[in-house]
């Protein structure tokens, strides 16, 4: 599959932008967080979440138009996972503004807010884990990858932000560890899930099932259209393997160490920021080869 620079970027950002407030509601929720004082760290949530979500109207044809996408929630997870975004952060940002004027709404909110976050990021791994014409997507293992980097990266977040609270950055380094292994697992499956494992082949791919053995003679389109652009994108296993070290490296060796040394000198915020940062282009690497690798079964009919 094509992979779009808009669509690697919401699914990144708004990932640890939803982590952040779960994390945020949740520990609000049990009351060590005052909005009064810390409405910087829900700020940062909100314009991580909301900043993605902008984005990924870029990736449409018509942007203009992406209010129409919420309306097709009963069938569409793209939808639902719009819906569900819109709620969760008005009803955060109505819960962090009502607890900066001094009105304390009920602290079982956080655990709503929280769950909400988790459904939003379930439901954007959905958009793509339903696809069965995309063999690697189609497991229960990509929502999970979803949820567990949307974890990953919140911790880091919170422990950037808020570097004091005891036992974050172990949290946060036990998240990468769970994440990084899902992703592991991911990968392994995705190697033995190529376009024809699902029982496709030229043949069908081509309407000619049950015939002999279906060779193309000639490729359907003299040039590329639309299907080959965004459907049939190819990435040589040199460069994939290469991109999934730099992935592991920036994603999760260089963090955790940089955790490691963050509770050695106590939480230093310039420690964490890099750490942030390298977790966050680690993870753009994963997301674009989780795209890059994707294979639809409609490569098929060009010959793959």
């Amino acid at each position: 599959m094509h992979p779009a620079k808009s669509v690697i970027f919401f699914t990144t950002i708004s990932g640890a932008g939803f982590g952040l407030i779960a994390l945020l509601a949740l520990t609000a929720g049990m009351g060590h967080i005052s909005w009064g004082k810390s409405w910087e760290l829900a700020a940062v949530g909100l314009a991580l979440a909301v900043s993605g979500l902008i984005s990924s109207t870029f990736h449409l044809g018509n942007p203009q138009r992406a209010w129409r996408a919420v309306t097709q929630w009963q069938s569409s997870w793209l939808s639902r996972e719009g819906v569900l975004a819109v709620f969760t952060c008005g009803l955060f940002g109505l819960w962090v503004v009502a607890g900066m004027v001094g009105y304390a709404l009920p602290d079982m909110l956080g655990y709503v807010v929280a769950g909400l976050c988790v459904l939003t990021v379930f439901a954007t791994a959905m958009i793509y884990a339903q696809l069965r014409p995309v063999p690697r997507w189609h497991t229960w293992l990509t929502p999970a990858i979803y949820l567990g980097f949307s974890l990953s990266s919140g911790m880091l977040l919170m422990v950037m932000l808020h570097p004091h609270y005891d036992g974050m950055a172990g949290g946060a380094l036990g998240c990468l560890a769970i994440a990084w292994a899902v992703k592991a697992l991911w990968w392994m499956r995705a190697a033995k899930a190529d376009v024809r494992s699902g029982g496709s082949d030229t043949a069908t791919a081509t309407g000619l099932a049950g015939y002999a053995d279906v060779r193309l003679f000639e490729k359907p389109h003299m040039t590329k259209n639309y299907l080959m652009k965004e459907m049939v994108f190819v990435v040589g296993r040199k460069h994939a393997n290469k991109l999934r070290m730099i992935a592991l490296l920036l994603g999760a060796a260089v963090p955790a160490s940089l955790l490691g040394l963050s509770l050695v000198i106590d939480g230093h915020v310039f420690v964490m920021v890099l750490a942030v940062a390298t977790h966050l282009a680690g993870l753009f690497v994963e997301r674009w080869l989780f795209f890059a690798e994707a294979e639809h079964v409609v490569s098929l009919y060009y010959g793959r």
